[in-house]
């Protein structure tokens, strides 16, 4: 199996792009919907969010306010850095668990849809491919505006706490141009998606893997030997 990244700025339409690839059987991991289930009510990221920023960032159903807690933490980096330490090692750790469970049920690859990627830097080693999804800063502040309720200044921090969406196209293997049609933009996910379908790449993992297992297998076997500890029940 391997894995290709999805990743661009808020609101230039990563999701768009995803779903594309899900409605063609390839499963899609989601960072944000991860990190939307770690914060519920009663989670121990939710009672660590509330330790630290009280309940001001709570609504009267205990459910996190997203609203304030975005205020708060897209005005002041600090802040900002504190949430990320409670819910960065918790979104990691699930998103490696599910691709331990795709890889074991067969898949060839999957997409994770990883809007940070490359400000946190810690999956970039596991994956093959990265597709970014990017769209002119006019057209992403209009997005943004219409899908949350936002002050200009308000989404202009959200734009700013992130990577240039230009960095991130150069540091890509694709790039999704999302300022046309929708037809355009499945046009270009559909294109990555053939080169994918087409790639022995899973293949070569997958020997790599099993070669790295017999190797360690034959090593503990052959020092066992030559120090007489290997356990009468174990022998081949």
């Amino acid at each position: 199996m391997f894995i290709v990244a999805v990743t661009g700025g808020i609101a230039t339409g990563k999701s768009t792009v995803t779903k594309i690839f899900e409605r063609h059987g390839i499963p899609v991991i989601d960072a944000d919907k991860i990190a939307r289930e770690i914060v519920e009510p009663g989670q121990p990221c939710w009672q660590k969010i509330r330790d630290v920023f009280g309940d001001e960032v709570l609504l009267p159903s205990k459910e996190l306010n997203r609203a304030v807690l975005g205020r708060l933490i897209f005005e002041d980096k600090e802040l900002r850095g504190k949430l990320n330490q409670i819910t960065h090692p918790v979104i990691h750790r699930t998103i490696f668990w599910s691709v331990f469970k795709h890889f074991m049920s067969g898949h060839a690859w999957i997409v994770l849809d990883l809007p940070l990627l490359f400000e946190t830097g810690i999956l970039m080693d596991f994956i093959h491919k990265i597709v970014t999804v990017t769209c002119d800063s006019e057209k992403q502040m209009q997005r943004l505006l219409a899908r949350n309720e936002l002050s200009e200044s308000e989404a202009q921090h959200r734009v700013d706490s992130q990577m240039p969406l230009e960095k991130k196209c150069e540091k890509s293997h694709f790039v999704v141009d999302n300022n046309g049609s929708e037809a355009e933009t499945e046009a270009a996910a559909m294109r990555i998606y053939n080169m994918m379908q087409e790639s022995n790449q899973h293949w070569y993992n997958r020997f790599s893997i099993l070669g790295v297992i017999l190797i360690v297998c034959f090593t503990i076997y052959f020092l066992s030997k030559a120090f007489d500890v290997w356990p009468k029940s174990w022998s081949f």
